[in-house]
């Protein structure tokens, strides 16, 4: 099991991203899309990021919005393996 990130590193990471904030034990950020398909498409690919890194997010999604939020829940709060999706997520947001 991983341990979870100390505060120092997680806000310094933090600080250092676009849109991740931390949210209680999570980190969280929300993405804007033009339509409702463009937001499921995202969904897709980050779905598809997930099962392949077996870490799973917490979604919520409302019409052209997608909030994502991360944590390693058998860690008790972020680690390496949130941080580490979280780049895939925003690598994949900006493919297209």
């Amino acid at each position: 099991m991983s341990k979870p990130l100390d505060k120092e590193t997680l806000n310094g990471w933090l600080q250092a991203q676009n849109g991740w904030a931390k949210e209680g034990n999570t980190i969280a950020k929300e993405y804007k899309f033009p339509t409702f398909r463009a937001a499921i498409v995202f969904l897709n690919r980050v779905a598809g990021l997930a099962d392949d890194m077996n870490h799973h997010p917490d979604i919520d999604i409302r019409f052209d919005k997608v909030k994502l939020r991360l944590s390693s829940h058998d860690a008790g709060g972020v680690t390496e393996r949130d941080l580490k999706l979280a780049r895939a997520v925003d690598h994949s947001s900006s493919a297209g």
